[in-house]
Order: C-alpha cells, then structure tokens, then sequence
C-alpha cells in the first residue's frame, strides 16, 4: 500500500457486478445453502436472567440503597472494611 498524501487522485477503478448466484443444482440440496441462526447462552447471563424475574428481589431495599448511593451515605468505613475483608477470605 502506497499512501501519496492527500491532493493524490486514484484513476478510475472497474466495478465488479453482484456475485451470482450457484445454480441449484451444483450447489447440492437447496436447504444446505441456507444459513441457520444459532444462540448459545452462557451460563452468566442464564443465572441473570433467572434473577430478573426473580420475586426474592426487595423493592423497597433497592430502592433506598439506589437512595443512599445517590446522597453518597451508602459507603462508610464499616462496610468498605467488611468488603475488603471478604476479599482478601477469597484470595487466600
């Protein structure tokens, strides 16, 4: 690849024409040509869909720590402690 600045003009380029396509009968059966969609969940994401439609989750708890957080009450001390602590049970 060449890179000539930018006052450099390329000359006209052909156009190539839409592929074409196979006939039928070289390609095999007609259901092998066509594409198959697949999805493949993981096993994160199946457990938060679980959770989502879950009636374990409180409401009004998460309402009032959304709350907490957004006032910037939500983190003391304790907690960041409490945090770390179970952190460093995990590490080790």
């Amino acid at each position: 690849m060449r890179i000539q600045g930018p006052s450099f003009v390329h000359n006209a380029q052909p156009l190539n024409g839409p592929h074409r396509p196979i006939p039928e009968s070289a390609s095999g059966s007609p259901a092998s040509a066509q594409p198959v969609d697949e999805l493949s969940i993981s096993a994160e994401g199946a457990a938060i869909s679980q959770t989502r439609g879950s009636a374990d989750i409180r409401a009004d708890r998460v309402a009032r720590i959304r709350a907490e957080i957004a006032s910037g009450t939500y983190e003391t001390d304790a907690k960041l402690d409490a945090a770390v602590e179970r952190l460093l049970d995990e590490v080790a």
